[in-house]
């Protein structure tokens, strides 16, 4: 990827409120919206280009761990590539540690790098799963996310409250933990 270039972004998002018919100087709502905008997606939407996933888990290491580790509830705020809207939601990140664990904050920390990008959902869970059996080499892993797409409510009201699951994995995750997650929530 190349570097970002935010003069560009700007000039981009104020010719594209032109091209919706506004003029961003004369509507004094809009003066400042290129700027928020190339902000919002280089600061915080996009920052996940900036940051590897696996630094975390590398930073918080842990030597002579085993057992089965399952981190439910992870905040996910990520952006669609198809549409560039909003999907929110959770996922859940488990593994079996066979010598090699992690301070828990770091697989939360995994999550928000990776979701921090315009990043299909299904390549998100392939990505979190990838970075923690590259560094703690599990026996197994698996990433289940559940997202609310904005691109699914804007098109269809009816379907506001749908969700999106998908579930990546690597190794011989057991059927009982990687099962329908009792609870879950979008």
């Amino acid at each position: 990827m190349r570097q970002p270039d935010r003069a560009a972004a700007e000039r981009a998002i104020e010719d594209f409120l032109r091209a919706l018919g506004h003029d961003p100087e004369a509507e004094p709502e809009l003066r400042q919206t290129k700027s928020r905008v190339a902000a919002a997606f280089l600061d915080q939407l996009c920052v996940g280009y900036t940051q590897d996933p696996k630094g975390p888990l590398q930073k918080h290491l842990l030597e002579g761990v085993t057992g089965d580790v399952i981190v439910r509830g992870i905040p996910v705020l990520t952006m669609c590539p198809h549409h560039l809207m909003l999907a929110t939601g959770e996922a859940t990140v488990g593994f079996s540690a066979t010598g090699r664990g992690v301070g828990l904050g770091a697989i939360a920390d995994v999550v928000r790098i990776c979701s921090r990008r315009l990043i299909l959902q299904e390549v998100l869970g392939k990505d979190v799963c990838d970075a923690i059996h590259a560094v703690l080499a599990p026996s197994w892993v698996f990433c289940r996310v559940t997202l609310a797409h904005g691109c699914m409510r804007v098109a269809d009201e009816s379907l506001l409250h749908t969700t999106v699951e998908t579930v990546a994995t690597r190794g011989d995750v057991p059927a009982a933990v990687v099962g329908p997650e009792k609870g879950a929530r979008p």
